[in-house]
């Protein structure tokens, strides 16, 4: 069940978003919720599985399959978040590990030619929102729990779930040298994930790091959540 994240043309971009939802919802609903729970350590009780992704804790209703954010159930919920969070369940394999090294979009398996799509949506949005707020964004990543790594101005490994690491790394600008940033996945990370929903975990990543760093015109400059 593949799904295109990264719509060019935008063209009926709502009513994509509202199909796709839908059938990812039927997904969820008729997946084993039991080896779910056991396989991801995840919290649950009659009604509901939970899953916490950056941070912030999601309710998936046993029933409808409807997502939504435990704290605050009545934020509508982007694109990017939704498909994260059904696609882990959905593609991740039995067994799955994290190898411990950590490479960039590129070399995650058969990402490639999403490459440029993620660099121009991701990366470089990255850069640009924090140029010139690195304490900004330090306080961000320890918002997220992340860890400190001694690479760039700032550094950590920061989790999209408990079982996905993510380094950011970034280096803020000066008089003579823009602001550059990066994102490094677990070279095992499509054990987890579709490649193309690396590219959601990447986008939801920038998003809660201009959140938690109260910086303004973050939805105007990642997009719709």
């Amino acid at each position: 069940m593949r799904t295109s994240f990264i719509r060019e043309d935008g063209s009926n971009a709502a009513d994509h978003y509202v199909m796709v939802c839908e059938n990812w919802r039927e997904t969820f609903r008729n997946m084993d919720h039991t080896e779910l729970i056991t396989r991801f350590g995840l919290d649950s009780d009659a009604e509901a599985l939970y899953i916490t992704y950056y941070n912030e804790r999601y309710r998936l209703d046993r029933a409808s399959g409807m997502i939504v954010l435990a704290a605050d159930p009545e934020r509508e919920l982007g694109f990017n978040t939704v498909m994260s969070v059904y696609n882990l369940f959905y593609y991740s394999k039995p067994g799955a590990k994290v190898c411990g090294e950590f490479v960039p979009f590129r070399l995650v398996k058969r990402a490639s030619p999403f490459d440029a799509a993620f660099r121009r949506t991701v990366i470089r949005p990255l850069a640009r929102r924090f140029n010139g707020h690195a304490d900004l964004l330090k306080k961000a990543c320890e918002a997220l729990n992340g860890e400190p790594i001694r690479q760039g101005d700032v550094g950590y490994v920061i989790h999209a779930f408990d079982c996905i690491p993510v380094t950011m790394v970034f280096w803020d600008g000066d008089d003579e040298f823009e602001a550059q940033a990066n994102l490094l996945f677990d070279a095992d990370i499509t054990d987890f994930l579709h490649e193309e929903t690396v590219c959601c975990i990447g986008a939801d990543l920038v998003r809660r790091l201009a959140e938690e760093a109260g910086l303004e015109e973050a939805e105007q400059l990642l997009g719709p959540r």
